[in-house]
């Protein structure tokens, strides 16, 4: 629901009523549209408390590689393991210190940007998986998928390839 317009509790808010009556809106016509919009509101609402969509939950270490997992931990701090190793081969301290400086940067902003997303009712880390899962598909995948988007009359500009070169 729109919160400039609504109550968090579905019902339409008496300045948007009055603004719309100035607007010429007729009483019953704007009654109605609330009405509607209460029952829609309703409906959500209980589909929300007795059957929610799923939410799987995507921390930033499910994007971590798998090099980046056997060297760090989900917070983004280095493995004692991996940092035994990494002296022993000649990487510096503040090249170690460094590494995992960003990384912990980059798990911090990864756990803001999610509960940013959460509060507006989007799965951030879900968003991400699904792109990922995406582009990892191979070109023959993509183009099976171009061909049915040809055979739906997609918008060319929406195809993944150039129509005269995919085949």
């Amino acid at each position: 629901m729109h919160k400039k317009e609504f109550h968090t509790d579905g019902t339409l808010k008496d300045e948007v009523r009055q603004q719309k009556l100035s607007l010429g809106a007729h009483p019953e016509a704007v009654d109605d549209y609330a009405r509607r919009v209460k029952a829609r509101y309703d409906e959500w609402k209980h589909l929300d408390e007795t059957d929610p969509e799923p939410w799987p939950i995507y921390t930033a270490y499910d994007f971590f590689s798998e090099q980046e997992k056997r060297e760090l931990n989900p917070d983004g701090s280095l493995r004692p393991e991996y940092v035994e190793y990494a002296r022993k081969i000649g990487i510096s301290e503040s090249a170690l210190e460094q590494l995992e400086w960003r990384k912990k940067i980059e798990v911090d902003n990864y756990n803001k940007v999610s509960a940013k997303h959460t509060e507006q009712g989007i799965n951030f880390g879900e968003e991400r998986m699904k792109e990922r899962i995406e582009d990892s598909r191979t070109y023959a995948q993509r183009r099976r998928q171009m061909e049915q988007d040809l055979r739906n009359f997609e918008p060319e500009d929406s195809l993944p390839f150039d129509n005269d070169t995919a085949y």
